[in-house]
């Protein structure tokens, strides 16, 4: 075998692993937590101590540091809450988190610069779901933390709205 042909059954092989599903979160299951670290991609579904679900994640094209202003691109670092539902959102489903907060503002304010919003956590744009996992590839959006369609159906089975998010560097 050459070794170009190594290397592509390789990534197949490494694709083919990575996309298979993980069992789902038992039905019933609420989780009363969310915890989202950019360093590692990982956004994590948890009921009290106990760690529901573990799913790789895409931010915004700029992640590194914590959002600043209206189109900087970053995603925002912090405890928020997940404080609204859209179910026909431009994406695949999404949360809404409370940023900016009191905080928030007031950095931006003393900066004289719009503090920006509209940061969810929300599936793949509409009409582009079959990039299923190769969206995590980069960092795509404007923001917010994306997840597949199908991680999102999960997340908005098992995450109420008024659940905490915590987003650490």
């Amino acid at each position: 075998m050459s070794r170009v042909a190594g290397v592509v059954l390789a990534l197949v092989l490494t694709l083919a692993a990575a996309n298979w599903p993980a069992p789902a979160v038992p039905d019933g299951t609420t989780a009363d937590r969310v915890g989202v670290d950019k360093s590692d991609k990982r956004m994590r579904l948890y009921s009290g101590t106990t760690l529901l679900r573990e799913v790789r994640v895409s931010f915004g094209a700029q992640p590194v540091g914590p959002k600043q202003r209206e189109g900087d691109e970053r995603t925002p670092e912090g405890v928020y809450r997940l404080d609204r539902a859209n179910p026909a959102s431009m994406a695949h489903r999404s949360l809404h988190v409370s940023y900016p907060d009191a905080p928030d503002r007031a950095r931006a304010d003393s900066a004289g610069v719009d503090p920006g919003g509209l940061i969810m956590v929300h599936g793949i744009r509409n009409g582009l779901g079959w990039l299923g996992r190769l969206h995590r590839l980069w960092n795509w959006t404007d923001g917010c933390i994306a997840v597949t369609n199908a991680e999102m159906d999960e997340i908005w089975r098992v995450v109420p709205v008024g659940t905490e998010i915590e987003i650490q560097p």
